[in-house]
């Protein structure tokens, strides 16, 4: 059963940037600087649709674009010296995957402009001071991140009636500390009102995993909530593998990790916010400035669920939410 209906939310910070005809560059190539904290090999699920956006939009690489290609491999640390990198090279734009890409890219150049995708909380994390006026030389999109903890910690209890006790998997700081806060915040107040008590992991590297898994175990743990990170998403075939071992259900960020095997996961359309993105790439090489484009933040958000992970762990999904879900896998 595949996308049955789209659960549309209305956000009050949802901004609809007027499209503006920037001049058709002319006779000459464009270099574009692409940061990322994930690794080349890593099928982020924006990377894929932006790219064939920019070629639909005009851009060969090869040809009118060159771009400049720096990953970070996972490691944070790295990201300022290959910010430093493309600034020295000159590239006409930067692009970022992930908050903290986004941030090394702000530190790096206060004019060379830069666009950022999948940043949870702009202003939570200091990317931008003002969703409708970022200012400056950086604009985006950003995918929310605290805002949807509530509505997948009802998902997963709805999906769990029995349940009593959860966890919440995080990794500290990221995408900021302020957004983990919010996080853990809204998460508390959802189990409170729910009558679940509610346990926070915290995981620096995927090493911590088995132990973090096992703990949850032994604390009898009965559903799980994963906050978004690049390393998760790096991992989350490992993530699958730990929680069908332990008969875990959890509830994930985008789709990705229920293809993966994992239970279910409720938020918006990476794909979809990598060909949103290339249209602000676009208007930046054109000539536009990023001050003038508001960030962009989806207002569109879909509920997967893994039918087969369901029945290896013995749950029956309740038919209610079933008929909400935009795609079922069977």
């Amino acid at each position: 059963m595949d996308r049955r209906r789209f659960l549309r939310t209305s956000l009050a910070g949802a901004l609809a940037a007027p499209y503006t005809c920037e001049a058709q560059p002319q006779g000459r190539s464009y270099r574009l600087g692409f940061l990322s904290l994930l690794s080349a090999s890593n099928p982020f699920p924006p990377r894929r649709p932006f790219l064939q956006a920019l070629r639909d939009l005009g851009w060969m690489e090869g040809g009118n674009l060159r771009i400049e290609w720096r990953f970070a491999n996972g490691i944070a640390a790295r990201l300022p010296g290959l910010a430093d990198q493309l600034v020295r090279l000159g590239v006409d734009a930067i692009f970022t995957e992930t908050t903290p890409a986004a941030l090394a890219a702000k530190q790096a150049t206060t004019t060379i402009p830069i666009v950022f995708n999948a940043v949870a909380d702009p202003i939570g994390s200091h990317v931008v001071s003002d969703l409708a006026h970022p200012g400056g030389n950086i604009t985006g999109w950003s995918f929310l991140g605290a805002e949807l903890t509530r509505k997948r910690f009802e998902f997963l209890k709805e999906a769990v009636p029995t349940l009593t006790r959860a966890a919440l998997l995080l990794q500290p700081g990221v995408p900021s500390t302020a957004t983990v806060n919010d996080i853990v915040a809204d998460a508390h107040m959802a189990a409170q009102s729910a009558g679940v008590s509610l346990r926070r992991f915290d995981a620096q590297s995927a090493q911590e995993f088995e132990g973090l898994f096992a703990a949850m175990a032994r604390e009898k743990v009965g559903g799980l909530i994963v906050v978004p990170s690049g390393m998760f998403l790096d991992e989350r075939e490992h993530l699958g593998r730990l929680a069908a071992r332990h008969r875990l259900p959890a509830i994930f960020f985008f789709r990705e990790f229920v293809e993966a095997g994992g239970l279910m996961s409720y938020g918006p359309s990476f794909p979809d916010l990598g060909r949103r993105a290339a249209t602000y790439v676009d208007r930046v090489l054109r000539g536009a400035r990023p001050a003038d484009l508001p960030v962009q933040q989806p207002t569109e958000f879909y509920l997967v669920i893994n039918l087969k992970t369901a029945k290896a762990f013995g749950l029956a999904i309740p038919s209610s939410l079933l008929a909400r879900a935009d795609q079922v896998i069977e």
